[in-house]
């Protein structure tokens, strides 16, 4: 347990930070599994209409360093493959 006055402000704070993030990695991977959904379906209007805001989603979360910056990219060009090839 934390002994110092600073220790236990960090405390507070990280625990805040750690639901902020749980909260946007859920928000996207949300929209990974929407995406994933309308691609087996095969729905290639609704899946090119999504994609710039799964985009947008995945370069925040990257941004925050929730996620790497090369992850949201390769997972933005294996999705764009994807429907490329419906």
């Amino acid at each position: 347990m934390a002994n110092t006055k600073s220790a236990i402000k960090r405390i507070r704070r990280i625990s805040k930070q750690t639901a902020v993030n749980k909260a946007r990695k859920i928000k996207y991977k949300i929209a990974l599994k929407k995406m994933n959904a309308l691609i087996e379906n095969k729905k290639k209007t609704e899946a090119l209409k999504f994609l710039p805001k799964l985009n947008s989603e995945l370069m925040k979360i990257a941004k925050t360093g929730i996620i790497k910056k090369q992850n949201a990219s390769r997972n933005v060009s294996r999705i764009t493959k994807k429907i490329s090839s419906l």
